[in-house]
C-alpha cells in the first residue's frame, strides 16, 4: 500500500518536478548569426566570440523590431541575421528556449545610459540617474525583473553603471532588458 502511494505520489509530481526544471531563466545579448525557420532555432554570437543557439515556437515574443509586411510569416518581425539582439530564455538542461526577443539595435527598443540608484522588486521599478543628472523611472518587464537580479541588483546603490532598452507608450516607460556596463 505504502509502496503504491510512492508511485502515485511520484507519477503526480513528475510534471511538476519537469516544468521546474525549465525554470532556469537568464537572458544573453549579441548578433544574430543564423535563422533556422525549419529547426525553429536561432543562434546568437556573444561579444566573447561564444554562440548560443536558442530554440523558440509560435509563442515567440519580438519587441522593437519595425513591423514587416501584413501577411507576412515571419516570427522575428524584420530581426534578422547581422541584428543586434537580446534574448530571454529558459534552459531545460542543454536545450535552452527562447521566449522573447529584444531588438536592441539602431531601429530597434530605445536606450538610455545611467546608474541605477535604486530597484523597487516589489513595483518592478529601477530608478536610472543619466549622465545630466536627472533620474528616471521605468517599470521593468516581468523577464527583465527576472533578469535583473542576476549581476544588476547586487551593488545597485553603488556604480551599478547599466544600459536600459526600453518601449515608450503613453509617457510610460518600461524596460525590456538590462545590460551591465563594463561586462
Amino acid at each position: 500500500m505504502i509502496r503504491k502511494a510512492i508511485w502515485v505520489a511520484a507519477f503526480v509530481l513528475s510534471p511538476v518536478l519537469a516544468l521546474v526544471a525549465q525554470d532556469v531563466v537568464g537572458a544573453v545579448d549579441g548578433t544574430v548569426k543564423k535563422i533556422d525557420a525549419g529547426t525553429k532555432t536561432v543562434v546568437v554570437t556573444t561579444a566573447d566570440g561564444t554562440d548560443h543557439t536558442f530554440h523558440y515556437t509560435g509563442d515567440l515574443v519580438v519587441h522593437g523590431a519595425k513591423d514587416t509586411a501584413k501577411g507576412t510569416d515571419d516570427a522575428f518581425h524584420g530581426v534578422k541575421e547581422g541584428s543586434k539582439v537580446a534574448i530571454h530564455y529558459t534552459g531545460e538542461g542543454t536545450k535552452a528556449t527562447a521566449h522573447e526577443i529584444d531588438d536592441i539595435g539602431d531601429d530597434g527598443l530605445k536606450a538610455t545610459e545611467g546608474t541605477v540608484t535604486h530597484i523597487d522588486r516589489g513595483t518592478k521599478t529601477v530608478a536610472i540617474k543619466t549622465a545630466d543628472g536627472t533620474v528616471e523611472t521605468f517599470k521593468m518587464s516581468g523577464r527583465a525583473a527576472a533578469d535583473t537580479g542576476k549581476g544588476i541588483g547586487e551593488g545597485a546603490d553603488k556604480a551599478g553603471k547599466v544600459t536600459v532598452y526600453y518601449t515608450e507608450d503613453a509617457g510610460k516607460k518600461t524596460i525590456h532588458f538590462i545590460k551591465k556596463l563594463g561586462s
